[in-house]
């Protein structure tokens, strides 16, 4: 089966449609999505200015599902307030919170980092509250955001594009949190070995476009959320029809939201 002859359900758990990158084609790129077969996107922010333009894209795109978050390298308490006054203000449009976490990669000050943690707690917190999925962002921190997110009681909990080792990953599937792989599986040894330790029970596809696509600094779609079907189907040696079918499974339980 060729990816343009796929009809199989599939989900995008994790993308950034308001993009400049998208800003003259949208409708094209959603048209290839679901020619593609798939079913939702899930598109997050990173600011409360990207959060509002979440919302517009998803009133007029049925395909798109909103989610708000403040990104991990916004270390201003002021702007993660009214990210969460937003959430609450927007609670019965939105699928998930996100995309919050922990990024040591570019914040490495002690200082900020507690800043950073203080700030995914009280997104956690919420999540708690409104009973709302988390898309979590964990650069170079995935040890340390699993066990933040255990720590504070988070419960439904998507690692999106995870870049640690799978022995740490293993934490997180013991708590019962997903993880999304993107298209660049295709040249990511991490994420190929991620997917071979890792229960196809515990796995979502996500294109995080446009970044993480086949080819490097080339944009990418989320219609490419078939390459990490396909990729992971000959990793686990199963056919793409099961990884489509459980994968979607897996959003339908911790995104219910999504399909209503």
């Amino acid at each position: 089966m060729t990816p343009h002859e796929s009809a199989l359900p599939l989900f995008d758990a994790h993308a950034h449609l308001y993009a400049a990158a998208f800003a003259d084609d949208l409708d094209d790129v959603l048209d290839r999505a679901a020619t593609q077969g798939v079913q939702v996107v899930l598109c997050v922010s990173e600011t409360l200015a990207e959060a509002e333009r979440v919302i517009e894209l998803a009133d007029r795109h049925p395909l798109i599902k909103p989610c708000a978050g403040l990104y991990p390298t916004i270390l201003d308490r002021d702007a993660a307030a009214a990210m969460l006054d937003f959430i609450r203000q927007y609670q019965d449009r939105l699928v998930a919170i996100g995309e919050v976490g922990l990024d040591y990669w570019k914040v490495q000050d002690a200082a900020d980092r507690e800043v950073q943690r203080d700030i995914l707690a009280q997104h956690i917190a919420l999540s708690r509250e409104l009973d709302m999925p988390l898309n979590v962002h964990s650069r170079s921190a995935g040890r340390h955001a699993i066990a933040w997110l255990r720590d504070n009681g988070a419960r439904h909990v998507l690692l999106h594009a995870f870049d640690g080792k799978a022995a740490t990953a293993r934490a997180g599937i013991e708590a019962g949190y997903y993880f999304s792989i993107p298209p660049s599986i295709v040249r990511s040894p991490q994420k190929q070995k991620l997917v071979r330790h890792l229960p196809l029970e515990y796995l979502l596809l996500e294109s995080d476009a446009p970044v993480l696509g086949p080819e490097k600094d080339v944009r990418n779609e989320p219609c490419n959320v078939w390459l990490s079907c396909q990729h992971i189907a000959a990793i686990k040696g199963v056919p793409v029809e099961e990884v489509a079918r459980i994968t979607t499974a897996n959003a339908k339980r911790l995104f219910p939201r999504a399909f209503q």
